[in-house]
């Protein structure tokens, strides 16, 4: 998005530009509004299921406190009866999500005041919806419940805002095109890495044809031993609630190249194995607070020392038993954390794709070979989370001696202010999507399926294609 003129507020100028106006019939408006007419639009009813650090951090108090011009927030539903009352609390508070971990930051300009007291809360989801009646209804509980409340949120009349990853398995991705067809509400998936200031560059190259035709991807993925770690702390740890990393973390990653590579990927071949984490530990205990090797683990993790964290799962296990800091060694975590995918698409373009947790550093190094010439991403980071990420996009043509360095925007905020950028494009009508970084149905189900198809062929040794797992009809 270009820059706006520093005395007006990008909120403002999108709701007075005449790109807001035109797009105000492609999202469901009868007939465009005047400008001066923009304030009086109902707000979107909107409803959270699951509200855990994600769906809070991420989509409760910051829409709440940002985007209160456009969204009310009419019901919360979690069922842990404990959690959705915290969660009810920390709404229109100052923090955002960071992969699990709730951070404090700086609210945008211009952010609303406002509290989540009178916001009621559930833990049936079709008694909110029905006592509530949300327009749309976001859904950002454990990875394999989501296919279950976007059926669920279609069938009861509610369009759907659902996290990624939108389905776990092939049944779900058949079920959600199904009920989709039938019901025909409008769906949106959540891919916040489309907007990173790197990957958004290097489709702009891409699409300028500045390599020519793309022949091949390479895609190394890299989590470090605390974001990488934690996975295996959480119930991603478990395939039955994640479908594995080549799911949960992966589809990001999949939904990335989908979109630079224009095209559907076709047949899928895979290895993985948990070399690290689970069976592999010296020792094991339930959690870290209860765990008498915490003075020789190097993974020890004090969740005490974050007051939301522990509010929000410490103080509420009662209810459910969860342990937000379980132990990574334990035996029933069933994952991989060493992973490698071939990927081939319909338009011949070749992935090569591998993850790796728990290692030194955090990033990916991705290269883009072409017809013309080749890019080379390298994103690593250590910085503090609200500092912004710096990329490194390098253009190399046939034949030329020396490589370009491609400017890239430094943004802040969290996930180096992607969150903001979709939050914009969710929920404020007209925001311009030149490179079309809004994703739906269909994006939310080709990046899954390629995990999916994943993991099918991890365990039977063999390439699966996507035609023998989805049918879109």
């Amino acid at each position: 998005m270009k820059d706006q003129p520093t005395n007006v507020s990008r909120r403002d100028f999108l709701k007075n530009s005449s790109a807001s106006l035109a797009a105000l019939g492609a999202l469901g408006f009868t007939a465009a509004l005047p400008a001066q007419a923009a304030k009086s639009t109902p707000k979107t009813r909107l409803a959270i299921v699951g509200t855990g650090a994600r769906g809070i951090g991420m989509w409760g108090a910051p829409v709440a406190r940002d985007y209160a011009d456009y969204i009310e927030i009419v019901g919360l539903c979690d069922i842990n009866s404990k959690r959705v009352e915290v969660a009810r609390s920390l709404i229109g508070s100052n923090i955002s999500d960071m992969d699990g971990m709730i951070r404090t930051e700086k609210p945008k300009q211009g952010a609303a005041r406002t509290t989540g007291a009178n916001i009621p809360t559930f833990t049936d989801f079709d008694e909110m919806v029905r006592t509530v009646k949300p327009d749309r209804v976001i859904v950002t509980t454990v990875d394999a419940i989501h296919a279950r409340y976007v059926v669920r949120a279609m069938e009861l009349g509610c369009d759907v805002i659902c996290e990624k990853p939108f389905a776990t398995d092939e049944e779900q991705c058949q079920a959600i095109i199904e009920a989709q067809k039938k019901y025909q509400r409008n769906i949106t998936v959540t891919f916040n890495a489309r907007y990173g200031s790197s990957t958004a560059r290097v489709k702009e190259l891409l699409k300028a044809g500045e390599i020519g035709d793309l022949y091949s991807v390479d895609y190394a993925e890299f989590l470090d031993t605390d974001h990488g770690a934690s996975y295996f702390r959480r119930w991603h740890g478990l395939k039955e609630c994640s479908g594995t990393l080549l799911v949960h973390k992966a589809s990001h990653h999949f939904d990335e190249l989908n979109w630079w590579i224009d095209s559907d990927p076709v047949e899928v071949s895979a290895n993985g194995d948990l070399r690290k984490f689970g069976r592999n530990g010296p020792f094991r205990h339930i959690n870290c607070r209860q765990c008498v090797h915490k003075d020789k683990c190097r993974y020890y993790w004090d969740i005490t020392r974050d007051k939301h964290l522990t509010d929000l799962y410490v103080n509420c296990e009662s209810e459910d038993g969860y342990f937000r800091d379980g132990c990574l060694y334990r035996y029933a975590i069933n994952i991989y954390d060493t992973m490698s995918v071939l990927v081939r698409y319909a338009n011949k373009v070749l992935v090569t794709y591998s993850l790796n947790a728990g290692v030194p550093d955090e990033g990916q190094i991705i290269v883009f070979n072409g017809s013309k010439g080749r890019i080379e991403v390298r994103n690593f980071s250590r910085q503090p989370w609200e500092v912004a990420q710096a990329a490194e996009v390098r253009l190399m043509r046939n034949f030329e001696d020396k490589s370009t360095l491609v400017p890239v925007e430094r943004r802040s905020g969290s996930h180096g202010g992607s969150d903001t950028l979709i939050k914009d494009h969710v929920f404020i009508p007209g925001t311009p999507d030149d490179l079309a970084q809004r994703a739906g149905m269909r994006a939310g189900i080709m990046s899954a399926i390629i995990g999916i198809a994943g993991y099918h062929s991890i365990e039977t040794g063999r390439p699966v294609k996507i035609r023998d797992l989805v049918d879109f009809g």
